[in-house]
C-alpha cells in the first residue's frame, strides 16, 4: 500500500528515474490504482484451452495438480481469454524524441514510461495488448495478445530499442491500420513533429476502419514557451541543421507558429473524433491513465 509521500513520489519527475522498465510501470500504475481505491481485474471470462510446460514466473494457482501427480511434472492450464479490449500501442523513436531541455527527462523517457504503463495497466485487465514501434518506418510490430507475461516482451522491445532515425509518422499510420484491421483501440506515443496533414490522414485511416484512436502528444515545456534566455545554437535533431539565434528575436514568430501547428492537430483530431492530448514532459503521467481507463470504460 503506497502512502501520500509515496505518491508524490510517483508524481515527479523522479518517477522516470527507475529502472529497469518493468519496475517504473509498476510503480507508476499500482501508486495510480491505489489512488483511485478501486480493483483493475472485472468483467472478463475466461475459457479452458489446453495444457502446456510449466514456466518460472507462471501463476501457481494454473498448476494442474491432477496432471502432476500422474507425471510428476508441472504442467499449466492454458485458456484463451475473451478480452475486453484489443489495444495496439504505436511509440515514436525517432531522434526527435530525444530532445530533453536542462535536466528535464527527454520526450522518448517519458513516452517509453507511458507506454510500459499502459501495457502493465491494461494487462493487468486481461485486455490484449500489442506494441509498435517506429521511425521512418516500421521497425518492429508485436500483435496483441493477453498473457500477463506478454509484458515482459513488450517492455524489453521497447528497452533495447534506440532513439534514431527521421520521422515520417503518416506512413507508419497508413501501414499500421492496413495490418491491424480489425476494430479496437489505438494509442499513438509521439511528439508529432511532422506534417500535421499527412499525420491527420493516417489517423482517419484508423477511424475508417472502426478503430478507436488515443493520440498523446508528448513535447518538452521549452517547446511550447521557448524560455530560453540567452542566445543559443538550435540544432534539428533528425537533420543535425542548425542555427544560432538570440530567443527573446524569434519567440513571437515561433510561439505563433506552434501554436498553429498544435490547433491544426487538436482540430484535425476533433474533426475525425480522435481523443487528442497535450502532454508535456514535466506532467503526471496519472492525466494519461485516466484518460486511458475513461476511454476503456466507455468502450465496455
Amino acid at each position: 500500500m503506497l502512502d501520500q509521500r509515496d505518491r508524490e513520489l510517483i508524481s515527479s519527475t523522479l518517477i522516470h528515474r527507475l529502472e529497469p522498465l518493468s519496475l517504473r510501470a509498476r510503480v507508476v500504475v499500482e501508486g495510480f490504482l491505489t489512488g483511485l481505491h478501486r480493483s483493475p481485474y472485472h468483467g472478463f471470462s475466461v475459457e479452458f484451452a489446453e495444457h502446456r510446460m510449466y514456466q518460472p514466473g507462471d501463476p501457481l494457482k494454473h498448476v494442474d495438480w491432477k496432471v502432476f501427480g500422474r507425471t510428476d511434472r508441472f504442467y499449466i492450464k492454458q485458456y484463451q481469454e475473451e478480452t475486453n479490449l484489443r489495444a495496439v500501442i504505436l511509440l515514436d523513436l525517432s531522434a526527435s524524441m530525444d530532445f530533453a531541455s536542462g535536466s528535464e527527462i527527454s520526450k522518448a523517457h517519458y513516452g517509453q514510461s507511458l507506454a510500459a504503463a499502459f501495457v502493465y495497466l491494461l494487462l493487468g485487465q486481461r485486455d490484449a495488448v500489442g506494441l509498435g514501434l517506429f521511425d521512418e518506418k516500421l521497425r518492429e510490430f508485436y500483435p496483441p495478445r493477453s498473457a500477463v507475461t506478454w509484458r515482459n516482451v513488450l517492455w524489453s522491445a521497447m528497452e533495447r530499442n534506440r532513439v534514431e532515425g527521421r520521422t515520417k509518422i503518416g506512413d507508419v499510420l497508413h501501414q499500421m491500420a492496413e495490418q491491424i484491421g480489425r476494430r479496437g483501440l489505438v494509442i499513438l506515443i509521439s511528439d508529432l513533429l511532422d506534417d500535421p496533414e499527412v499525420i491527420l490522414s493516417g489517423l482517419h485511416h484508423f477511424r475508417h476502419n472502426g478503430n478507436e484512436v488515443l493520440v498523446f502528444q508528448i513535447l518538452d515545456p521549452r517547446e511550447l514557451d521557448f524560455g530560453f534566455d540567452r542566445e543559443s545554437r538550435f540544432e534539428a535533431l533528425e537533420t543535425k541543421e542548425y542555427i544560432i539565434a538570440s530567443p527573446w528575436q524569434i519567440r513571437d514568430a515561433y510561439q505563433e507558429e506552434m501554436n498553429q501547428f498544435l490547433e491544426t492537430i487538436h482540430s484535425g483530431c476533433a474533426l475525425h473524433r480522435i481523443s487528442h492530448y497535450l502532454m508535456t514532459t514535466d506532467r503526471s503521467l496519472e492525466e494519461a491513465l485516466i484518460a486511458l481507463l475513461i476511454m476503456r470504460q466507455s468502450r465496455m
